[in-house]
C-alpha cells in the first residue's frame, strides 16, 4: 500500500450527496473511482454511519437506511472505529467550538490521519484553520 497517497475523510454530507445524486456527486464519485485504484485513500468515521442511517430512516425506511450503509460498505473505503486518540482530540475540539459531536469526531479523524475533509457542511467552516477541506457545493434555501 503507497503510504504517501493523498486520504480524504468523508462527511455525512460526502455520503448523502453521492447517494442522492446531489450537487457535488461528481467529486465524490471521482474520489470513490481513485480510492478503488488505490491512488488516494478514503475513509469514513463509523459515525458518519451512524448519521446515515439514523437520516435516512427519518425520511425514508429501515429498509432502504440499511441498503445504504451497506452500499456504502461496499465502496472502497475504511470505516474507522472510534479510539482514544481521536476521541480525545474530538473532544477537544467539541471544547473549543460550536460543532456537533458528531463533527467533532469526523474532524478529529481528519487530523488524525491528516486528510482532507470532503463536505458540504458550514459547521466546518470554523475549523479551516486546523483541517485542510474540500468543501462540496452548499445546499440552497430551495434544496
Amino acid at each position: 500500500m503507497n503510504q504517501d497517497r493523498k486520504k480524504y475523510i468523508f462527511d455525512t454530507s460526502a455520503l448523502l450527496t453521492f447517494i442522492e445524486n446531489e450537487n457535488g456527486f461528481e467529486d465524490v464519485e471521482n474520489f470513490l473511482v481513485r480510492a478503488e485504484k488505490n491512488e488516494i485513500g478514503v475513509y469514513i468515521s463509523f459515525i458518519s454511519l451512524v448519521e446515515l442511517f439514523y437520516i435516512t430512516l427519518q425520511k425514508k425506511d429501515e429498509a432502504e437506511a440499511s441498503y445504504r450503509v451497506k452500499l456504502i460498505q461496499s465502496l472502497a473505503v475504511h470505516i474507522v472505529e472510534s479510539y482514544e486518540n481521536v476521541n480525545l482530540t474530538a473532544a477537544r475540539l467539541k471544547a473549543k467550538n460550536r460543532i456537533s459531536l458528531a463533527d467533532s469526531l469526523v474532524a478529529a479523524l481528519c487530523k488524525e490521519y491528516d486528510g482532507i475533509l470532503v463536505h458540504k457542511d458550514p459547521e466546518f467552516e470554523q475549523l479551516s484553520s486546523v483541517i485542510v477541506e474540500h468543501r462540496l457545493p452548499y445546499k440552497s434555501s430551495s434544496d
